[in-house]
């Protein structure tokens, strides 16, 4: 069973990126503004290794479906 906390901090640490809050912060800053025409997984600020997480996480309606759901938000 996956007790992991599955939040914003969470999801960056699974997708290798700095996980403190500045660096969040920073880095939707720096990403805010993806089109609506463009899938999440498929901006190209991704490694294809976390378009890849993302994309499963999404279309297996996974436990961090919800939380990617958040961060999509937050890059619109």
């Amino acid at each position: 069973m996956d007790l992991s906390n599955h939040n914003l901090q969470g999801l960056f640490a699974q997708l290798g990126l700095d996980n403190q809050p500045d660096s969040i912060n920073q880095f939707i800053e720096q990403h805010k503004g993806l089109a609506s025409e463009i899938r999440l997984e498929q901006a190209n600020f991704w490694s294809p290794a976390q378009a890849s997480f993302l994309e499963e996480s999404i279309s297996e309606d996974s436990d961090w479906c919800e939380i990617v759901d958040v961060l999509d938000s937050m890059l619109r």
